[in-house]
């Protein structure tokens, strides 16, 4: 596998066990140790800047959100960032939520995080999915 192609597969299992253990598992702190980089600015409207910011919007989703379910449906990789697409249950849509998760990487640890949520309808004028 040439250079590129592995780092770009080294950089979706960073991003990839990152989310899981701070966001599925709400281990934060744990996530931040492994995979964290020295800052982390943070885009979403949602959560305050850096890793303490990212700590309070993980407790205050458990806390208001306790029902609250992720799945990751497909995993991007451009460069340093890769883009994670997201079916969430439990949070803001009553059908759901499609969540777009892009977050940017250097030397190997996660940085900088921006994210687009949308609550999945009731009706769709097409048959497909948003998955």
């Amino acid at each position: 596998m040439p250079a590129e192609s592995t780092k770009l597969e080294e950089n979706k299992k960073i991003v990839v066990a990152f989310y899981q253990k701070a966001l599925f598992e709400g281990d934060v702190d744990t996530a931040v140790q492994l995979y964290g980089g020295k800052s982390y600015t943070q885009h979403t409207p949602f959560a305050a800047d850096g890793f303490n910011g990212l700590r309070s919007y993980v407790k205050w989703i458990v806390g208001n959100y306790p029902k609250t379910r992720g799945e990751i449906k497909r995993v991007f990789a451009d460069g340093e960032f890769v883009v994670l697409h997201c079916h969430w249950t439990g949070f803001f849509g009553k059908n759901g939520d499609a969540i777009i998760d892009i977050f940017r990487l250097e030397k190997g640890k996660i940085v900088e995080h921006w994210d687009v949520i949308q609550a999945i309808p009731d009706t769709s004028l097409n048959e497909n999915t948003m998955f």
